[in-house]
């Protein structure tokens, strides 16, 4: 899956440009199949700014990742207002099932965290008759740390303090090593009940990637879907583990910015090196997204990010979500409903409609060659 060399997406500027207005709110419903209404059909479509061509017809099933759900959500609602002939039915469930769902030929494609492994390259071959399974970046954001400490509104952490957090090592909010990020905070002995996913996620692969790059000795644990931790606190999907760490004093998870900013959460700023804390916000992960590097050979399209940067303004734990469809052997039946939906998540137009709920769109180079893949699905 590497490259012999590796491609940038830099924009002019460095990083990505973003309206100075960002709001970040989500909030989504958990009914994702979108509405019709009585316009015509095929044809061009006005929707979110921009142009849908609309594309095949029936149910397109996919599943996969519930970081980019609120995403999804929205994209879904752009989409069948312009194309009320196809209906699109995402199921959060999960990067691991999602791809596991895609592998046994239940849904057109994926929404993973994380890229394919080498493993699941080969198996999709089985259903991507002729072709295989590749990775395309579509919706980029922050793993936010996200926390509820009564009386305690801004924090910082840095990657050893949240992985002796999360092992367990460090057990109350007033413990001296948070204490030391914290000079003026006034942290209480509450006890800290750490909240991991329960299903297999791309975000916990990010978050333990995050920890195993930057402090390998403190989680020796390498990345992985699966939490590496037996015991604890848990909850499924994003929505999962964000309504627990509402409802309970002390506890702190990992989830993408959305999730966060929907349950009025506070997130933990992380001390990286740079001369001030990162916050976790979409410029911020913009700023790491734009940066990455790409190390799929074509057509697939897997990044790599550093999460060990120190660059000023950079959120390192930041993870961008693939699509995974077949570049070859897609099923006929879902074949343009596919690449018109993708289509319209790659353009200008999907990917500032996802602004306003707490994602960061891809550079603009990036997006247009994520576009121009889709374009050659067979």
């Amino acid at each position: 899956m590497k490259s012999q060399s590796k491609i940038r997406y830099r924009t002019a500027a460095g990083i990505l440009a973003l309206s100075s207005a960002l709001v970040l709110s989500a909030c989504g419903s958990d009914d994702n199949s979108g509405s019709g209404d009585d316009k015509a059909k095929g044809g061009d479509k006005s929707a979110a700014g921009g142009e849908i061509k609309c594309g095949g017809s029936g149910e397109l099933l996919a599943s996969g990742a519930s970081s980019q759900d609120n995403a999804v959500q929205q994209w879904v609602a752009d989409y069948q207002a312009a194309c009320p002939d196809v209906t699109v039915n995402y199921k959060p469930v999960g990067s691991g099932a999602g791809i596991e769902e895609f592998l046994n030929g239940q849904t057109a494609f994926a929404g993973s965290d994380s890229a394919l492994e080498p493993e699941e390259v080969e198996k999709s071959k089985k259903v991507c008759s002729g072709g295989q399974g590749i990775n395309l970046p579509m919706v980029g954001g922050p793993v936010a740390i996200a926390y509820h400490l009564e009386g305690v509104d801004e924090l910082v952490l840095d990657a050893e303090t949240l992985a002796n957090v999360f092992n367990g090592e460090i057990k109350q909010w007033n413990d001296e090593a948070i204490a030391k990020l914290n000079p003026d905070a006034e942290l209480p002995d509450t006890k800290i009940q750490p909240v991991h996913r329960s299903d297999e996620s791309g975000t916990t692969e990010n978050f333990t990637a995050y920890l195993n790059t930057v402090v390998k000795d403190a989680w020796p644990d390498e990345a992985d879907k699966k939490w590496p931790i037996e015991g604890g606190q848990a909850a499924t999907g994003s929505a999962g583990v964000s309504s627990q760490v509402k409802q309970t004093d002390g506890a702190i998870s990992y989830m993408e910015i959305s999730h966060a900013e929907s349950n009025d959460l506070s997130t933990v700023k992380l001390d990286t090196g740079a001369s001030e804390p990162v916050e976790a916000t979409v410029e911020n992960a913009s700023q790491a997204i734009a940066v990455g590097e790409r190390v799929g050979q074509a057509p697939d399209m897997a990044l790599e990010l550093d999460y060990a940067t120190k660059e000023e303004g950079a959120y390192p734990i930041t993870l961008v979500t693939y699509e995974i469809a077949c570049d070859k052997g897609n099923k006929p039946e879902s074949l343009d409903a596919v690449k018109s939906f993708l289509a319209y998540t790659a353009s200008e137009a999907g990917q500032q409609s996802i602004v306003d709920v707490g994602y960061a769109p891809l550079p603009a180079e990036m997006a247009a060659e994520v576009a121009k893949t889709v374009d050659s699905l067979s």
